[in-house]
């Protein structure tokens, strides 16, 4: 199972660091001395149709100038009593028949969704599809279309650690604001709401801040990187540490929620954890690298395949550790130092009902294992 065991709230010192989902909600108007709370919580051609693709970059405001029609303000009441808005969000247009994107933690189980567009006309807007496990939701609104400028979706597989950066979206309910930064690292593993951790997400230090959820990270020649997701801060607010689902991963989902109104991802069915250097000396194994099978589903795609689990407890230094499982070396001959690997392999490359080749470690020999993936739980 893709589960991660990277905690959401953790302890750095003296200072509690969590990830929170950068929407804003407004409490209602009763409320005294409100805060800001944060929750956990096609036609793919058309795509740029009105907005091209540069093959030099841009300036800042050479950017913001071409993207800002382009993005909205997603205004979403949660409640049936209450006709004001309880949240703000960003989106971004992506397509002339009416597809807004934005983060699935904005809508979720709103009663209803407004989008505003730069020149101030709002419009109701319909739930087309979710995906809480990549925190990707598509929305569409019939408006006028005059307004509907699609943004270019870039690749972010050809982003590199250092390179420039800048966010546009709704910070505090601020319209149309604009960060710039660089990308701090690639390929992080990010908890959602969901219970699964989000693979491949992009690291910025642009300025991300509840409301900016669902806004476009674009590259220097104005093209959409990612998707602002969440920020890793102790207070909700912007400390240099903001993640955006990567546009790898949209051109992948989109699709299916404009068609299907859902996406099917593809699973495993193991639990573990990585091999640092303590458990690899426990295992006396040479190098700190690979996947131990802790536990394997029952009736999952790794449990029909013969992948076994965990059955035994030692102790060493006062620290228990289980061991005895299946240690996973490369997936499809790609190496796996941790869970990371294989999340991104199989969010890349792989849908339900592939077939993937595990290289395990079991009892000091080598062996490879065919496994045919199944289809994600919802519920777990």
């Amino acid at each position: 199972m893709d589960k991660s065991g990277v905690i959401v709230g953790g302890i750095a010192g003296a200072i509690i660091v969590l990830v929170v989902f950068a929407v804003i909600f407004v409490p209602p108007p009763h409320t005294i001395n409100p805060e800001i709370v944060v929750t956990n919580g096609h036609d793919v051609s058309t795509v740029g149709a009105t907005t091209p693709t540069y093959s030099k970059n841009l300036s800042l405001i050479e950017i913001f100038q071409k993207s800002e029609a382009g993005v909205v303000r997603v205004n979403v009441q949660r409640t049936e009593e209450n006709l004001i808005p309880t949240g703000v969000g960003s989106g971004f247009v992506f397509d002339k028949k009416g597809h807004v994107i934005t983060n699935a933690h904005v809508v979720e189980d709103a009663t209803k969704v407004a989008i505003t567009f730069l020149d101030g006309r709002s419009y109701n807007a319909e739930i087309i599809g979710i995906d809480k496990f990549t925190d990707i939701a598509v929305i569409k609104v019939n408006a006028d279309l005059s307004l509907l400028h699609p943004l270019s979706l870039g690749d972010s597989s050809n982003l590199q650690v250092g390179e420039p950066i800048a966010a546009i979206g709704n910070p505090f309910g601020l319209s149309g604001s604009m960060t710039s930064g660089i990308v701090s690292q690639l390929g992080r593993l990010l908890p959602s709401g969901a219970g699964y951790s989000i693979p491949d997400v992009i690291q910025t230090d642009a300025a991300i801040n509840p409301g900016n959820s669902g806004g476009p990270l674009l590259n220097m020649r104005g093209e959409i990187v990612g998707i602002n997701t969440a920020i890793q801060s102790a207070t909700g607010e912007f400390t240099g540490v903001g993640f955006a689902v990567p546009s790898q991963t949209l051109v992948k989902i989109i699709p299916s929620l404009i068609q299907n109104g859902e996406y099917k991802h593809p699973w495993i069915g193991i639990s573990g954890r990585d091999i640092d250097p303590d458990l690899a000396k426990v295992l006396n194994l040479n190098d700190a690298v690979g996947f131990l099978v802790v536990t394997v589903v029952p009736d999952s795609p790794a449990s029909k395949a013969g992948l076994q689990g965990s059955n035994n407890i030692v102790e060493r230094d006062g620290i228990q550790y289980t061991i005895g499982g299946d240690i996973i070396l490369s997936v499809d001959g790609v190496e796996v130092r941790k869970i990371s690997d294989i999340l991104i392999h199989l969010q890349r490359g792989k849908s339900v009902g592939d077939e993937i080749v595990l290289e395990i470690l079991r009892d000091g020999r080598t062996t490879n294992f065919t496994v045919a993936l199944g289809e994600r739980p919802n519920g777990e």
